[in-house]
């Protein structure tokens, strides 16, 4: 008993408790790093590329926002000066399909009904 030491009435061993890493497991450890590595690049560069697509999408949906919001400040300023745009008078007589669509026709065409009941 003479290579044991005795703490608190217990028998330590001397040197480190637990496993003991082999050599191998060295570069084992060193792959596996390097694998996760290449792994979380790959998800880093699809998570990018879809919030770059995201980006672009709303980019598209503001623009087309855009050009409907000025076609409608065209159609006050015009009511303002007392004209009537082509656009409106088919949205108010019903002739929907002889006028283009500009984006959003959908909500036109509903509001067209509800109003066209009331006059």
């Amino acid at each position: 008993m003479d290579d044991n030491k005795m703490v608190a009435g217990k028998v330590k061993k001397p040197g480190k408790r637990g496993r003991k890493p082999a050599k191998i497991d060295l570069k084992a450890k060193l792959e596996r790093s390097r694998q996760s590595a290449r792994e979380c690049r790959a998800r880093k560069k699809l998570r990018y590329q879809y919030l770059e697509e995201l980006v672009s999408s709303k980019e598209r949906a503001i623009c087309a926002l855009r050009e409907e919001l000025e076609m409608y400040k065209q159609w006050c300023s015009a009511m303002d000066q007392g004209k009537i745009p082509s656009e409106i008078k088919a949205l108010l007589t019903g002739d929907e399909q002889k006028t283009p669509h500009h984006g959003g026709g959908g909500t036109k065409s509903s509001k067209s009904n509800k109003n066209s009941g009331q006059g």
